[in-house]
């Protein structure tokens, strides 16, 4: 897969410890994302998966350091920004009780689309993910993978340049991954850079092409797929991840 010598995300000297803790969680951290990448960011229970990207979206602030968004230097007050990336969290964010129709208006109105973007955005996003029947019923009447659907639907609305995900497959069935994995190999061949953290070894990867590897709050590995597991002589992901990180419990 071909990508852009652009950056879609830089980190650079980053520090980050949790309030009523002395101990730096990542400490003068660097990472680079390339723009039109297909990225994972993997690692053990525990080791800052989710906390990196809630630094890299503006959920949480560094101790010190800078988080860069396609040249602009991520600032949670700062909307222009905020609209260069959506973001797909593992916990459910949307208002269980409205509507999927309802959610997308509220949502589309937030990202500052317009009455007519949204309605056109709704309609194709919920036709794209299978939606359209059940859009004007409540979504905590919905199955989870509905629910992820919604998800998802939410975090592209304002078509983002730059989408994060955080495990946007767990607790779906095989064929609402498959279709949840091939609408995001849609986006990013349109040009979204997709980051992406999961614990679904198999299938992160099939979607992606480089990773980052984290543990004890540290990148321990970081490079395209295929010639990390050369380099490591290991065949699969799953054999990479247990070589690098070690084999005991985590939980």
């Amino acid at each position: 897969m071909a990508v852009m010598d652009a950056l879609a995300v830089s980190v650079r000297n980053l520090d980050f410890h949790y309030p009523g803790s002395e101990v730096l969680l990542y400490h003068n951290l660097d990472m680079d994302i390339k723009a039109g990448e297909r990225f994972g960011l993997f690692g053990p229970n525990g080791a800052g998966k989710t906390t990196l990207m809630s630094l890299m979206t503006g959920l949480m602030e560094p101790d010190k350091g800078t988080v860069t968004i396609l040249g602009k230097e991520l600032n949670g007050k700062d909307k222009e920004v905020n609209k260069l990336f959506g973001f797909v969290p593992q916990d459910f964010s949307f208002y269980h009780e409205l509507s999927p129709v309802e959610n997308l208006e509220f949502f589309g109105a937030w990202a500052g689309l317009t009455k007519a973007q949204i309605n056109e955005r709704t309609a194709e996003l919920l036709e794209i993910l299978g939606l359209t029947d059940v859009r004007h019923k409540p979504v905590q009447k919905f199955s989870g993978g509905m629910k992820r659907r919604i998800n998802l639907a939410i975090g592209v609305i304002h078509q983002p340049k730059i989408l994060f995900l955080d495990e946007p497959t767990v607790g779906v069935d095989v064929q609402t991954r498959h279709a949840i994995i091939g609408y995001l190999e849609q986006l990013n061949s349109h040009g979204t850079t997709l980051v992406y953290t999961s614990h679904q070894l198999n299938e992160a990867e099939e979607l992606c092409h480089e990773m980052a590897l984290v543990d004890n709050g540290r990148i321990i590995a970081q490079g395209e797929i295929d010639k990390l597991l050369e380099q490591n002589h290991q065949t699969t992901l799953e054999g990479l991840f247990l070589n690098l990180t070690g084999r005991q419990y985590r939980d």
